[in-house]
């Protein structure tokens, strides 16, 4: 043989011994449990168990795997091996080797009490699934954490159903500290990914949840969920941008729809939507769109009601609908929750004063004439609407007729009294005549209805020759 020849043959005679020797170091515990030695095959559950407690179950599983098929009669192999599946919600697979075990070992009552066990978690965990699917987003929570996690640890399915749950709850906190303990366990668990994503989505913490779906696209470029997820984000972020590039740029009518058009992408997206709602209100204030303003800044105080600045701009915006009450309501609470604010105390004083002149009644306004009116033009205008809200001719809302033909005359009384209205007539009654006119007035009412009489206001009017430009046509007198 040539030296070449030689060579191969020592290099083969190695490797064999060498394949040899990792067979004896790496399956000696194994072989020595199938030859039925104690204290080797306790050495071999001690280390499945060491794997567990680390949570290393596909170790333990190898090791297991291993050793049962090395030796099928092994049962207590079979026993760990099911109690790893439970633990795992691999509830199929564990239950038939619980029931191999129990072939080999029938009567042990603590593998029945775990396959009992089993059973327990695998229904708890269908019922929780099919509540969930249903709908019911609280009693799927209770047979997780009180059934399926007791008996099923490490079930990530359930895991992850939990915080499904809690991002239903709006428990953030709560969804990505459970999905924290699932990623430690698997740094690329795409659901977990997902759904801690969401998490920080759902808190306005925009930027963390980019970073959790960019990392699970970069290990599945193709996932629907996660896409969708990000992208979402992305055009949600350009939208609220466009928004407030637009009010920067004075372009308020174009702001107004991409603050609108941003609102539409998520309504559940609370903690990014009041910020939307605030600015879009503030923008129809500026734009004089009070009812608008008023329904934008509510939207925003539904998610938080101590929100001092949305309290202050629904109260300039109800200063544009003359809602004067409304308007100091909404300021006096947003000066009470930030008393330092003199911006706020100043706004407050202008709504009060508009307020205070608003109960004063506008005698002019009541008879629809402007503050220049001559005496004819407010005759004019008083018998044009006592004809139209006398109540003998509205018999189905008399008392609504009552009340405003009252109205009318105190009105007309009031303005022919002013100091005003009684230099610019020449014909006002002198104070003697008045009840003698007035005597006749009452007696043109006949049966019918008085304004004057019957307690309350009383009004005096002072007429030259009855009701302004004569009797009422159609023969329908007082």
């Amino acid at each position: 043989m040539d030296l070449v020849a030689w060579r191969g043959l020592v290099f083969t005679v190695f490797i064999l011994h060498f394949v040899f020797a990792c067979q004896l170091l790496l399956l000696q515990p194994l072989v020595s449990a199938l030859d039925g030695k104690p204290g080797d095959a306790a050495e071999l559950f001690g280390r499945v168990s060491q794997s567990i407690k680390v949570k290393r179950y596909s170790e333990a599983l190898d090791d297991l795997n291993a050793a049962i098929e090395a030796d099928p009669t092994l049962s207590e192999a079979y026993w760990h091996r099911a109690s790893i599946l439970r633990q795992l919600c691999r509830f199929e697979d564990s239950e038939n080797n619980y029931k191999k075990f129990l072939e080999m070992k029938p009567g042990n009552s603590a593998a029945e009490k775990e396959l009992s066990q089993l059973l327990q978690a695998q229904s708890a965990l269908e019922t929780a699934k099919s509540l969930f699917d249903s709908g019911d987003m609280t009693k799927p929570l209770h047979y997780i954490d009180k059934v399926v996690l007791v008996f099923s640890p490490a079930c990530s399915r359930a895991k992850l159903l939990k915080v499904r749950l809690l991002l239903a709850a709006k428990d953030y906190s709560g969804a990505i500290a459970e999905t924290g303990y699932l990623l430690k366990e698997d740094e690329n668990n795409l659901d977990a990914l997902l759904l801690r994503g969401r998490a920080y989505y759902y808190l306005a913490d925009h930027d963390v949840a980019s970073r959790h779906f960019q990392k699970g696209l970069r290990s599945d470029p193709e996932h629907s969920e996660l896409k969708k997820a990000y992208f979402g984000l992305k055009n949600l972020l350009k939208k609220t941008k466009s928004a407030e590039d637009n009010v920067n740029k004075g372009k308020l009518r174009l702001a107004v729809e991409d603050y609108k058009a941003a609102l539409a992408l998520d309504p559940n997206h609370l903690a990014h939507n009041i910020h939307l709602h605030l600015g879009l209100c503030n923008i129809l204030v500026k734009l004089g769109r009070g009812k608008d303003a008023v329904s934008s800044c509510t939207e925003a105080l539904n998610i938080d009601e101590e929100l001092v600045e949305a309290l202050v701009q629904r109260g300039e915006a109800k200063l544009l609908i003359e809602d004067w009450e409304g308007a100091v309501a909404d300021l006096k609470s947003a000066a009470e929750k930030s008393p330092q604010d003199m911006n706020i105390r100043e706004v407050l004083m202008r709504a009060e004063k508009s307020l205070k002149l608003s109960q004063r009644k506008d005698w002019y306004k009541i008879l629809g004439v402007s503050k220049t009116a001559s005496v004819s033009e407010i005759k004019r205008a008083y018998k044009k609407l006592a004809l139209q809200w006398h109540p003998d001719k509205n018999v189905d809302n008399r008392e609504e007729a009552e009340a405003k033909f009252r109205e009318i005359a105190a009105a007309y009384e009031h303005l022919l009294a002013s100091s005003t209205y009684s230099k610019l007539s020449q014909n006002l009654l002198l104070p003697s005549e008045t009840s003698h006119r007035l005597q006749n007035l009452n007696h043109c009412w006949g049966g019918g209805f008085n304004p004057f009489g019957g307690g309350g206001q009383q009004f005096t009017f002072h007429f030259e020759g009855g009701f302004p430009g004569g009797g009422f046509p159609g023969g329908f007198n007082f």
